[in-house]
This record gives C-alpha cells, sequence and structure tokens, in this order.
C-alpha cells in the first residue's frame, strides 16, 4: 500500500516537476516564452481586480513571477514527492496564484472557442487544487504513531 502511494505522488508531482525544468531551462534573460506569453495575462488579471476591486497590484517583473512558479513547483513537487505537507502547500499555492491568471475565460464571452478551451484547463486546474486539498486533509487526519510505553512494573 506504501508504494502504490508512493507511486501516485511521484506521477502527480511529475506535472509540476516536468514543467518547472522546461520553464527552468527555457528562462533566459527576459523570462523565456513563459514571461512573453503571461505579460498580457497578468496585466489584463491586474485591471480587472483594480476595476472589481479597487485593489492595485504593485508592478512586478514578470520575469521574478516566472522564477517564483518555477521554485515552488520544483521545491513543492520535489517534497510532495516525499510525503511532505509543506510540499502539498507549496504546489497549493501555485495553483492558488497561477490558475486564474493563465486560464482568464472570464475575459471571453461564453461563446467563444477561447472561453471553451480555457474554462476546461481552468477546471482541470481547479480539480488538481482539488487533490491536493484532499491530500492535506488525508495527511492530517490520519494519527500519528505513539510511541510505545514500557509497561510498569508492578511493586509490592
Amino acid at each position: 500500500m506504501a508504494f502504490a502511494s508512493f507511486v501516485g505522488r511521484v506521477l502527480f508531482a511529475s506535472l509540476f516537476i516536468l514543467s518547472a525544468y522546461q520553464q527552468f531551462n527555457e528562462y533566459g534573460v527576459d523570462g523565456g516564452p513563459a514571461a512573453k506569453a503571461l505579460k498580457p495575462k497578468f496585466d489584463a488579471f491586474a485591471h480587472r481586480v483594480h476595476s472589481q476591486v479597487g485593489f492595485q497590484l504593485p508592478e512586478i517583473d514578470i520575469k521574478f513571477l516566472i522564477a517564483g512558479a518555477i521554485a515552488l513547483k520544483g521545491i513543492g513537487g520535489a517534497l510532495f514527492i516525499l510525503g511532505s505537507s509543506f510540499g502539498a502547500l507549496l504546489l497549493l499555492l501555485h495553483q492558488l496564484i497561477a490558475t486564474p491568471i493563465h486560464y482568464d475565460f472570464y475575459n471571453y464571452d461564453s461563446e467563444d472557442k477561447e472561453f471553451t478551451q480555457l474554462f476546461i484547463k481552468f477546471t482541470q486546474n481547479m480539480a488538481l487544487f482539488g487533490a491536493l486539498l484532499f491530500f492535506i486533509g488525508m495527511k492530517n487526519s490520519i494519527p500519528r504513531r505513539q510511541p510505545k510505553k514500557a509497561p510498569k512494573t508492578k511493586t509490592y
């Protein structure tokens, strides 16, 4: 049973680790193609947050966002494979930040082709988010092993 759990964690975390590895190899001086693709989406997200909530997001260099995503996915994935709840929390944080920015279906009309594609990707990432929450919940619900107490000797 422990082996099956380990294999499941490896398969799950490999999604994040391979993505981080690819982004790391393409990073370059300007953040690579990921930064070029993310810049307009992040600007649209920041504008929507400001118009809907009234909160102005600070100016952030996109290459630092990409570097942070690489770090969260790489470190979180490696720790998750080892069964760490902290690794799952790092992956959860990545999903929480990246998913609404990458898959901005809310910027399209529901009749558009892009809307459907982005919405499907968004819901898939929310399923990953739910799986991480489930892992953390199950990890916290299992009682920890208590060290065995030495039997008391009876004195008469």
